[in-house]
Parts: C-alpha cells; sequence; structure tokens
C-alpha cells in the first residue's frame, strides 16, 4: 500500500475501520491508490451517513414519536 494513502487512513480512523471490516479494500487500494475517493463513498454507506439513510431514520424517528403520542391518547383516556 502507498505511503500517502496509508497516511490517509491513519488520519481517518472511521475509514481505517471500515477496511478492517472489509478486507478487500486492502487490495483495491493496493493496486489502484486513487481509489481512495471510492472508499469515502463505501465508506458512509456502510456506516448509515448517506442522504437517504440520514432521511429514513429521521423519518422512523418522527414515526415513534408519533406512535408514542398515540400510545399516550390512549391511556389518557
Amino acid at each position: 500500500m502507498h505511503k500517502d494513502v496509508y497516511n490517509h487512513l491513519q488520519a481517518n480512523p472511521e475509514l481505517l475501520n471500515f477496511v478492517r471490516h472489509n478486507p478487500e479494500w486492502y487490495r483495491y487500494l493496493t493496486r489502484n491508490p486513487s481509489s481512495i475517493m471510492d472508499i469515502h463513498k463505501e465508506s458512509k454507506q456502510f456506516y448509515g451517513k448517506t442522504f437517504s439513510q440520514r432521511l429514513d431514520k429521521a423519518n422512523q424517528n418522527v414515526q415513534m414519536i408519533g406512535m408514542l403520542l398515540q400510545f399516550a391518547e390512549m391511556m389518557k383516556d
């Protein structure tokens, strides 16, 4: 692995952890160091940090709050 790629992974512990969980990325990065930008996209998806994943999570939280409010109303009556 190229030294600059290794230093980039060391500077970003989340990326380093992603590579440790997905060891095939060691091979990808060794063969093609320019794929470092691809690993950012993949790690965001892995950790659930894409816009659509965040939106889904926020929607689930709103639905859960709505159900809790309905349950509280039922218990109040």
